[in-house]
């Protein structure tokens, strides 16, 4: 379910301004209510009138089941074997109370309305009209390109600004950990060694962990960062560079950095990225 801190974007159809709920990934929620604009100045009704029919309720309880591991199925099979029945009414407020639906939200206020996750959204659009859905499709396609396009400038950014920090991580290196007149090899395992310290501590595996874990992967380990892992790692280099000049032991700086490596990944994240932030915990003991 989309959360109030994802981004409010709007896309075009057929000269209809249609709101979604973006968090930057494949599950966006699009505004039922301005789809239903296009074809009536009440579009409760519309709404409510497409959720009266069968394959609109087998349709929602399908997806729910696919997508929703909380859903209520006795309390959808009511509804299924109602559905159809000249008697039969059903709000939106009533099927995500009554059944704990994903799917579609309401929200209340001077902006809110009928949200749908867009694989039902898009077919509420294709009730409406098959024409009308194809201009929504494609401006949200435009959007998603968009979208994409300024995370993958944002991630570029932030790597290359990774890869700067780690020379002031390498300078503090050589100049504190590497004793005089070691040989190349010795050098190369020092730096290496380092360079675990931060991977452990934001990413909790060491780099030949994670090509372990991941055989089938192009890149490396930084390479299938996040951005705000990015933005994290780029602060963690400058502060080991620090820790290491301080002459702190290796233990403690670890411990430090995963401190700060939490710390920072929760001031980035919001709730939906929750589960990314666990992957810092670490292990009993």
């Amino acid at each position: 379910m989309p959360k109030d801190k994802n981004m409010k974007e709007t896309i075009i159809a057929k000269g209809t301004e249609i709101t979604v709920i973006s968090g930057g990934d494949d599950n966006d929620y699009i505004s039922l209510t301005d789809i239903a604009k296009y074809k009536s100045e009440d579009p409760n009704d519309v709404i409510k009138n497409w959720l009266r029919g069968k394959d609109t309720i087998e349709f929602l309880g399908l997806w729910e089941q696919l997508n929703n591991p909380d859903f209520k199925p006795v309390e959808f099979d009511g509804f299924k074997n109602a559905a159809g029945a000249n008697a039969f009414t059903l709000s939106p407020t009533k099927w995500i109370e009554s059944t704990n639906a994903i799917g579609i939200i309401s929200k209340a206020g001077r902006y809110g309305g009928t949200f749908a996750h867009k694989d039902i959204a898009f077919e509420f659009a294709s009730w409406i009209s098959a024409e009308f859905k194809l201009y929504i499709i494609k401006d949200y396609q435009r959007l998603k390109a968009d979208e994409s396009s300024r995370l993958s400038l944002g991630w570029n950014l932030n790597r290359t600004l990774a890869k700067i920090n780690y020379r002031i991580h390498t300078d503090a290196i050589k100049d504190v950990l590497i004793p005089p007149d070691v040989t190349p090899q010795k050098q190369n395992i020092t730096y290496a060694n380092e360079a675990d310290i931060l991977n452990v501590a934001l990413f909790g595996m060491t780099a030949k962990e994670w090509r372990k874990a991941n055989p089938d992967a192009k890149g490396n380990i930084r390479d299938e960062a996040s951005l705000q892992q990015l933005i994290v790692l780029s602060n963690m280099e400058s502060l080991n560079a620090e820790f290491i000049r301080q002459g702190l032991p290796q233990k403690d700086r670890l411990l430090r950095l995963n401190a700060s490596a939490k710390q920072m990944m929760r001031s980035l994240l919001d709730s939906a990225g929750i589960e990314r932030l666990k992957q810092l915990e670490w292990p009993k003991g």
